[in-house]
């Protein structure tokens, strides 16, 4: 009974994440860890994220624009698995480094999602940076379990289709979720224990997906994205206050 308390919220935290995930198509796992991260451990809260975020990603990456994404972006994805194990090693040893970290990416993210800078990158451009944003990406995911920064902008600046960006989010949320879980597992981490917590984290953000798909038609999506970005901005700013000061 004493970790029903506990339990009951993270099924909570991972309706909430399902939630915005199926608004606006991203946002689980950074609700997820961000809030997670108040009342355990980030590594733990990233070993919960895996099956949840691996299912939901699964859905949104598929397609009909799945094969030319992927060969537009492969090289941006494939450096993601290294960047990745290169640097678990700062989330699964813990202390205040790991959250300070989380909450300085939570932070960044917040407030590039409430700037929207406006920048488009050239064919060229693309090209060059391409391999940097995969493995840049990948470090601030293992360091952080955390996969938006850099490669949310660096998505939105290649002129998709509002579509095709949200599947190609999703794309780029696969495999790096792939990359985490394995990351995780060969640091010890993601041990039988946490792939049950991970499995009962389930239902709770498939349910939390299917209630955002319902109400992205009620709710202006300007709107929720700018409480969104802000909250993210106030709850990483704790995390980097309680993890850096």
């Amino acid at each position: 009974m004493e970790h029903l308390p506990l339990a009951v919220f993270a099924g909570l935290v991972f309706l909430l994440a399902g939630m915005v995930k199926g608004l606006i198509g991203l946002g689980l796992p950074t609700i997820a860890i961000g809030v997670l991260a108040l009342v355990m451990p980030p590594a733990e809260a990233a070993a919960l994220l895996v099956l949840p975020s691996l299912a939901t990603n699964v859905m949104q990456a598929s397609g009909p624009a799945l094969r030319p994404l992927l060969r537009r972006l492969w090289p941006m994805l494939l450096m993601l698995v290294p960047g990745t194990l290169a640097g678990i090693g700062l989330l699964t040893g813990g202390g205040p480094a790991a959250l300070g970290l989380l909450g300085l990416a939570l932070a960044i993210y917040g407030g590039w999602g409430l700037a929207a800078p406006p920048f488009h990158l050239s064919p060229r451009a693309e090209r060059i940076s391409a391999v940097p944003t995969g493995l840049l990406g990948g470090l601030v995911t293992g360091a952080t379990g955390v996969f938006v920064m850099p490669v949310v902008p660096w998505l939105g600046a290649l002129g998709l289709s509002r579509d095709a960006l949200v599947q190609a989010l999703g794309l780029a949320f696969l495999v790096a979720t792939v990359a985490l879980g394995l990351a995780l597992a060969l640091a010890g981490s993601f041990t039988p224990m946490a792939a049950g917590g991970s499995l009962l984290a389930l239902p709770p953000a498939l349910g939390g997906m299917a209630l955002g798909g319902w109400l992205r038609a009620k709710i202006p999506p300007a709107l929720f994205r700018r409480i969104f970005f802000a909250s993210l901005l106030a709850l990483g700013a704790h995390l980097a206050w309680r993890g850096l000061a």
